[in-house]
C-alpha cells in the first residue's frame, strides 16, 4: 500500500492548509458516510503529529501518513490524492 499525492493536490495543501516542510497530514477512517469498501465509514484528513505510522509519503518536506490502526480501511489499496478542479476540493481514489 502507498500514498500518492499529485502535484495539484500538493499545491492545494500548500494554498488551502498552508502546509510547509515538516508538517504532517494524517488520513484516517472516520465514522459516518461511506466508502467503496466500508458502509458507515469515510476518509478523514487532519493536520496532526504521528504516533504509530503504518505508511507515509514525504513530498517537499510534507509528511502524508496513515496510522497502523487505520490501515484496515484501505483494503490494501493505494490511496491517490488529487484535486477536483471544478469544485476546488480534494478527491480520493483507491487503486488496486
Amino acid at each position: 500500500m502507498n500514498i500518492k499525492v499529485t502535484k495539484e493536490a500538493l499545491q492545494w495543501f500548500k494554498e488551502e492548509m498552508e502546509v510547509s516542510p515538516g508538517d504532517m497530514i494524517r488520513f484516517y477512517a472516520r465514522y459516518g458516510g461511506s466508502s467503496p469498501f466500508h458502509e458507515g465509514f469515510s476518509l478523514g484528513m487532519n493536520r496532526e503529529e504521528w504516533h504509530d505510522v503504518g505508511i507515509k509519503q514525504t513530498i517537499d518536506g510534507v509528511h502524508f501518513y496513515i496510522e497502523k490502526d487505520d490501515l484496515w480501511f484501505f483494503n490494501e489499496h493505494d490511496l491517490l490524492i488529487d484535486v477536483n478542479i471544478e469544485a476546488d476540493e480534494l478527491k480520493y481514489e483507491y487503486l488496486a
